[in-house]
């Protein structure tokens, strides 16, 4: 056999005996345990993503961006989406299970319901039929994760996550349940964004937050 043969052969056999690169399937998806407390005032964007970073690091996941599931709105032009600023994916939960593997999956058939969609610690989070239920979970966006367009007059996202009194926000249900709104990221709006207006329409200003890498 001639050298150059052997040399190929040696070659393929060293590579197909090498182990393949494990996918990273430690936490990179969550909902808050907590909220703020003062309702959908989240302290902007930043306080939100602050917020995400603060409870993945206490749960022991440290080295990675994150970003909360919010939008904006902007007068006269489209606000920030939440689909843009989460990164690509593939995102998994606590317990490694795979949410959705990118954008795309995420917003059309994304593997998000009650025993998924839990907290940082992997514990689950209150939906319909618990006492209480904390199903609305924020996050201001249409349900293809872009920000609501300029022509839209009424507030959706709490003044851009800095109002805990009036104003209103879209909130989606983790659990998929709620007399036909099962959509995890819009299913309808809140009564107004205070704490008490949070709760009454079963929610404790909770959001989801994505590690961007």
């Amino acid at each position: 056999m001639k050298q150059s043969t052997l040399l190929a052969l040696s070659t393929t056999l060293l590579i197909s005996a090498m182990p393949l690169q494990a996918q990273d399937s430690s936490m990179s998806f969550f909902i808050t345990s907590v909220g703020s407390s003062k309702g959908g005032d989240l302290g902007g964007l930043e306080g939100a993503d602050e917020h995400c970073t603060k409870l993945a690091e206490a749960a022991g996941v440290e080295g990675k961006t994150w970003a909360a599931y919010l939008s904006t709105q902007e007068e006269g032009k489209r606000g920030v989406s939440a689909r843009d600023r989460i990164g690509s994916g593939p995102w998994h939960n606590a317990k490694g299970d795979l949410i959705a593997s990118n954008l795309d999956e995420l917003h059309l058939a994304p593997n998000i319901v009650k025993s998924t969609a839990v907290d940082e610690n992997g514990n689950l989070v209150n939906g319909r039929g618990d006492k209480p239920n904390v199903h609305d979970i924020l996050t201001g966006t249409m349900a293809d994760g872009t920000a609501y367009f300029p022509r839209e007059t009424e507030d959706r996202t709490c003044s851009n996550w800095t109002s805990s009194g009036e104003g209103s926000a879209t909130v989606g249900h983790h659990d998929r349940h709620g007399g036909g709104n099962t959509s995890w990221n819009a299913a309808h709006n809140s009564r107004g964004c205070s704490q008490e207006d949070l709760t009454k329409t079963g929610g404790a200003g909770l959001f989801m937050c994505f590690a961007t890498k």
